[in-house]
C-alpha cells in the first residue's frame, strides 16, 4: 500500500475515543526535544524500565552510550559499555548496537558498522585506513598514540578469537603488515584485545611502542595485573602464530577475557569471572603507563576534530600503502 492510502480515513470513520484534547503548554513546562527526537524517546524508555528495576536482559544504557556517563552508576540497570560508548561517537545507530540489528532498514538517520543494513549515507568513513575481505583497519577514536590502529570484523563478531579460517589468514596478513610498518618507524607492536560476553563488536588493537620500550612491556602487564588482584596466565607454545592458535583453542564462546599479544611472541590471557568488574580501557591504560602518557588512558581525552583524523588517516594510508595486503 502507498503511505497515502495507510494514512487515509476509512468512509464514516468517527474521532477516537482515545484521542485527548489538546492542552495549552507553558513554554517554561515546553519539553527541551521534539517528541519524534529519537534520544528523548530512548532515555524515557531507560528511566521507566529504571524504575521497574528491568535489566532488559543486558541491554544497553542509553544515557551511558550516547555520553559516556549515567547519574546511576552502578545503580544502572542496564549495560554500560565503553565499547558501544565508541561505536555510538561514530554514529552507529542505537537499535543496531543494542539488538544487532535496525529495523528502519535503509531509512535510519544513523548507521550500523561496515555497510550493514542500516547505513545511511552519511556513513562516517574518514577514519577507515584500509579495507579487506573479512576486515577493516581504522584509525583509533581518540588514538593513544598518532599510530593507533584497531582491525574490525567487517560482519558482527563478539571476538577476533571466534573468526573462521578465511578470516584469521587475512587478519595475520593485516598483523604482518603492521608490525613491517611500524618496524620501520623504529617500534615493535603490541596487540590487544578485550573480549566481553556482552559485546558483539570485536576489535584488536594495536599500539606502536619504540624498540627500547619493548622490554618493558611484558613487566608492566604483569604488575598492573597484580595491582588489580589477579595474575596472567602465559599462553606461548611455540611463536606468535602458534600461541595464537592455541589461545584460539583454549577461547571459550561464551566467556570474557582479555589477552596481550607481545612483542617477543608470548601472549597473557586472563579469563574474566561473570562477577569481575574489568576495566575496558585495561590495555590502554598500561599502554599510555608504560609510555608517559597517563593524561592519555581515557580516550576521551584524546579527541580530534574531523580534519585532525583525516590529515592522521591521509598521513597513515601514504606511508603503509606499500605494506597494505588489502592493496
Amino acid at each position: 500500500m502507498s503511505s497515502a492510502d495507510i494514512h487515509a480515513k476509512p468512509p464514516n470513520s468517527t474521532l477516537s475515543p482515545y484521542a485527548a484534547p489538546a492542552k495549552s503548554v507553558p513554554i517554561e513546562e515546553a519539553p527541551k526535544h521534539p517528541a519524534d527526537n529519537t534520544d528523548a524517546q530512548y532515555w524515557r524508555y531507560d528511566v521507566k524500565r529504571q524504575r521497574q528495576g528491568e535489566a532488559e536482559g543486558g541491554r544497553l544504557c542509553f544515557k551511558f552510550t550516547s555520553s559516556g556517563s549515567c547519574p546511576r552508576g552502578s545503580k544502572c540497570n542496564f549495560r554500560h559499555d565503553e565499547e558501544a560508548v565508541e561505536h555510538y561517537q561514530r554514529n552507529v545507530c542505537f537499535d543496531f548496537l543494542n539488538k544487532g540489528k535496525c529495523e528502519r532498514g535503509p531509512e535510519c538517520a544513523w548507521r550500523a558498522v561496515a555497510g550493514s543494513a542500516c547505513q545511511s549515507p552519511d556513513v562516517e568513513s574518514h577514519p577507515v585506513i584500509s579495507i579487506g575481505e573479512a576486515y577493516y583497519c581504522t584509525l583509533a577514536k581518540g588514538p593513544l598514540v598518532p599510530n593507533h590502529v584497531l582491525m574490525i570484523p567487517v560482519e558482527l563478531c563478539p571476538s577476533t578469537l571466534m573468526m573462521p579460517s578465511e578470516a584469521k589468514v587475512e587478519l595475520g596478513r593485516y598483523k604482518n603488515a603492521l608490525v613491517k610498518y611500524f618496524e620501520k618507524q623504529g617500534k615493535t607492536t603490541v596487540f590487544f584485545e578485550w573480549v566481553s560476553q556482552n559485546s558483539r563488536h570485536a576489535n584488536l588493537q594495536a599500539v606502536p611502542v619504540p624498540f627500547p620500550k619493548a622490554d618493558a612491556v611484558n613487566k608492566i602487564f604483569h604488575l598492573e595485573a597484580k595491582r588489580m588482584g589477579f595474575e596472567f596466565s602465559v599462553v606461548n607454545p611455540g611463536g606468535a602464530k602458534v600461541a595464537r592458535e592455541s589461545l584460539i583453542s583454549q577461547s571459550e564462546s561464551k566467556s570474557s577475557l582479555f589477552y596481550v599479544e607481545l612483542p617477543e611472541g608470548k601472549i597473557l590471557l586472563h579469563n574474566i569471572d561473570g562477577n569481575e568488574k574489568f576495566p575496558a580501557q585495561f590495555g590502554r591504560e598500561v599502554l599510555a603507563g608504560l609510555l608517559s602518557m597517563a593524561d592519555r588512558a581515557d580516550w576521551r581525552n584524546c579527541k580530534l576534530s574531523k580534519e585532525e583524523e583525516i590529515q592522521m588517516v591521509d598521513n597513515f594510508k601514504q606511508d603503509f600503502r606499500e605494506f597494505d595486503p588489502a592493496e
